[in-house]
């Protein structure tokens, strides 16, 4: 009990030192623009106080914070703490503007702009049948299977029977399973429908290893191919890493991707430019608009769009709503178009619960009331 309130007051306490400096992110040529809180209309303070926060609060193992507005980078702050490299211990690491970091499940967000830009291509439509895709496992259609679509893949509603609510570390995790299982992709189209496809909403890794697998079929591509010549070279993301599954290596489509915070950055300020990036349109409007939209109910409170989670905050008792790429660990990339305004944060709480509150308190706690002007 004790330890919940000490967790409680961290929560809510606001941080006893404000930072003395608030100079502009360093220019790094990498094609972020920089700018100072004030230029932004951001109070430098209450933004710059989020370093001090987390400085002091060590359980919160907190490893980057990034915040854009108006398309300039006004705040980036690394620390030190543990880390994992996809489950492997890395030990403490001293994280800055050029380290990988794991994304985990906004991977899933990625493979979602790279159905998009499918969809743009003219590859594929949304509302065919995801098995149609997948000849080789004919033997396992049923007209209940038949009727799922691509559509519900990106909603998390094909209706499979699939469990990821338990913990990852049990093997009856569904997504664990599927991990280890001799042919993945079969893995996921074997479980039985359960509930109408399009109608019920389940988180899905399988999900989105079969988007992969579909955008590989049409692509001729790996997911980490597609995604480096379709979408990280438009955005000039040259370091990144897809890691693979054991022992055959493929990369694990639904929460293998690596990036540099700065580099998730440039992806949630392209959702944010309606997918547009320095002047080129690298994935349509139309399909960044449709993913963003509510298109079913997710886990409560969030409503879901195509791979991406869709939630509210409260800002001088007005309803600013966003967009989310969340990754387990406490990995969050916010899109909020009514502020103008992107946020990255990187933790390393893949066993806590802790993982769950440090973004929420990054966004309302600090990036939201700092902003000043709208």
């Amino acid at each position: 009990m004790i330890a919940r309130f000490v967790i409680l007051a961290a929560l809510l306490s606001a941080p006893a030192v404000l930072a003395q400096d608030c100079a502009p992110p360093a220019d790094l040529k990498d094609g972020l623009a920089v700018a100072t809180p004030q230029n932004a209309g951001m109070d430098a303070a209450l933004l710059c106080s989020i370093g001090a926060r987390f400085e002091a609060w060590k359980e919160a193992n907190a490893h980057a914070v990034l915040v854009l507005r108006h398309g300039s980078l006004v705040y980036e702050k690394y620390f030190t703490g543990t880390d994992e490299r996809y489950g492997a211990p890395l030990g403490i690491v001293s994280y800055d503007a050029g380290k990988l970091h794991d994304l985990r499940s906004i991977s899933k967000s990625v493979v979602s702009l790279l159905t998009g830009i499918a969809v743009d291509k003219g590859w594929l439509s949304i509302d065919q049948s995801a098995f149609a895709f997948f000849p080789e496992h004919g033997d396992l259609r049923t007209p209940e299977k038949d009727r799922i679509t691509i559509r519900h893949l990106l909603m998390m509603a094909a209706g499979f029977a699939w469990d990821e609510n338990l913990p990852y570390t049990n093997p009856a995790n569904s997504e664990i399973r599927m991990m280890f299982a001799k042919d993945r992709l079969r893995y996921v189209l074997e479980q039985p429908v359960v509930v109408e496809p399009g109608k019920v909403y389940n988180y899905s890794g399988g999900a989105t290893a079969l988007l992969g697998g579909i955008l590989q079929k049409v692509s001729g591509r790996r997911i980490d191919m597609l995604a480096k010549e379709e979408l990280f070279a438009p955005l000039g993301i040259r370091d990144f890493e897809w890691m693979p599954y054991q022992p055959d290596g493929e990369p694990a489509t639904a929460s293998g991707l690596r990036l540099r915070p700065r580099d998730l950055a440039r992806i949630g300020q392209m959702v944010l430019d309606k997918g547009r990036w320095r002047g080129k349109q690298i994935v349509s409007e139309s399909w960044i608009a449709a993913s963003i939209t509510p298109q079913i109910n997710g886990q409560s409170p969030f409503f879901y769009g195509y791979q991406w989670w869709l939630g509210r905050s409260l800002l001088d008792q007005q309803q600013i709503d966003w967009a989310a790429g969340l990754g387990l660990g406490g990995q969050r990339v916010y899109v909020v178009p009514a502020l103008d305004a992107v946020i990255v944060v990187t933790t390393g709480l893949y066993n806590s619960g802790l993982q769950g509150v440090i973004g929420p308190i990054v966004l309302n706690q600090h990036v939201l009331p700092a902003v000043v002007k709208r």
